[in-house]
């Protein structure tokens, strides 16, 4: 079998470049009811899943969060932060976003500017499938690749489907695997293994947007308890929430610094984002001077956190006992309270892959690699990682419009 372009990966980032190798993202973008064979190339995506698009099943617990409204190149980490910029303009969250209402999808933006379905996360998966089927991609699941080269003839990928093989030669190929995260879903590194093969270089890989731990079990008794903190990690900063769980800490907050971390590092939590509690503290000490320091907290955190710290901080008296400088350094302590996690749940809970393919050996605008002809790279298989909040989402679709345009015109 031949085909034009080869997608390993029925993912967000490989059915969006699928459709896009066959037009469908062009400057004129064609309506819904556009009619399905005018294909300019012949794609084939495989995927070893028995449905594709697992993960936006079940991302935003169900809704997906398809994008960000304020996504840009700020919002991503990577070894080169100028390399996500070309993409991200040319196929921006607007773009996207124009998409989804154009199937009908009805959508809400929740906090920091994260877009949901009202619906069902699939809906985005079945519009997917609706680009991919009117541009002529062909789709096979749990198809296995079991050997991959490159000849005269291009690409040669040997498949096993249905305990048949079949022999696939390609113009382009794109890697479209992701990374490494959730394994229960099937996340491997093969995206690695085949960059290595083809002389691509892949930086350091680690789980990303992922709870932290602590092997103590200190905050079990906390468990289900969440707050809006200010949570640091070497220097980067995020006010959201933080959720306390039986193995240690999670949350929007911590899920964002936890890109940040490195083990054996401390992160530091502000308990009062945006607020004075010294201020507060010696305010109520002049009017309610009898009452528990720990009580008097507790009006200020939540309660039961208050009596944690109560215990952690040994501390004691009534208010009308603590000095100016004993309320000081208590306050200090609660805006920056310093902790040490033992690790991170790891790639079983997290939600992406931090690092990647090197994007010092692809193109920003084409996501070609520099040094060989025809081999794509898109999504969070590269060195390029986003905020928690819908920005993979918008990497995976960006990344891929630029590859599928890429491929499109060359195969014209």
């Amino acid at each position: 079998m031949q085909v034009d372009t080869l997608i390993l990966g029925a993912g967000a980032a490989g059915m969006m470049c699928a459709a896009a190798c066959g037009g469908a993202f062009a400057v004129e973008k064609p309506s819904r009811d556009a009619p399905s064979g005018a294909t300019t190339t012949r794609t084939l995506v495989i995927d070893h899943a028995k449905a594709p698009g697992e993960k936006i099943r079940i991302s935003g617990g169900g809704r997906c969060n398809f994008t960000n409204m304020h996504a840009g190149p700020d919002n991503f980490l990577s070894a080169n932060p100028h390399f996500a910029k070309s993409a991200l303009s040319r196929y921006t969250q607007w773009d996207f976003l124009d998409l989804v209402q154009r199937y009908g999808i009805a959508w809400h933006e929740k906090t920091l500017g994260q877009l949901f379905c009202d619906g069902k996360a699939t809906q985005i998966v079945e519009m997917l499938r609706t680009e991919m089927t009117r541009t002529g991609a062909e789709l096979w699941l749990q198809t296995r690749l079991t050997d991959l080269t490159r000849g005269p003839e291009g690409f040669v990928a040997r498949l096993e489907r249905d305990g048949r093989e079949t022999r696939v030669t390609a113009c382009n190929l794109v890697l479209a695997t992701g990374g490494k995260s959730i394994p229960k879903m099937g996340a491997t590194g093969m995206a690695y293994d085949i960059a290595r093969q083809f002389g691509l270089s892949v930086t350091e890989t680690r789980p990303a947007l992922v709870p932290l731990t602590f092997t103590d079990g200190r905050f079990a008794p906390l468990s289900g308890l969440s707050l809006p903190v200010g949570a640091t990690a070497n220097g980067t900063t995020f006010d959201e929430a933080l959720l306390f769980t039986h193995r240690g800490l999670s949350g929007p907050a911590i899920l964002q610094i936890s890109s940040f971390w490195r083990e054996g590092d401390a992160i530091r939590l502000d308990l009062a984002p945006g607020r004075d509690l010294f201020a507060a503290l010696r305010d109520q000490r002049q009017q309610a001077g009898r009452r528990k320091l720990v009580s008097e907290l507790g009006a200020m955190v939540p309660a039961k956190l208050a009596d944690h710290l109560g215990q952690a901080l040994a501390l004691q008296g009534n208010l009308a006992d603590q000095s100016d400088a004993a309320l000081r350094t208590l306050c200090d302590t609660l805006h920056g309270w310093e902790l040490t996690p033992s690790g991170s749940e790891g790639y079983r809970t997290a939600e992406v892959t931090l690092g990647g393919i090197d994007t010092a050996g692809l193109n920003s605008k084409t996501m070609e690699a520099k040094a060989l002809s025809g081999l794509y790279v898109i999504g969070e298989a590269m060195d390029v990682t986003g905020w928690l909040g819908g920005y993979n989402f918008q990497w995976a679709w960006s990344s891929a419009v630029a590859a599928g345009r890429a491929i499109a015109a060359r195969m014209a």
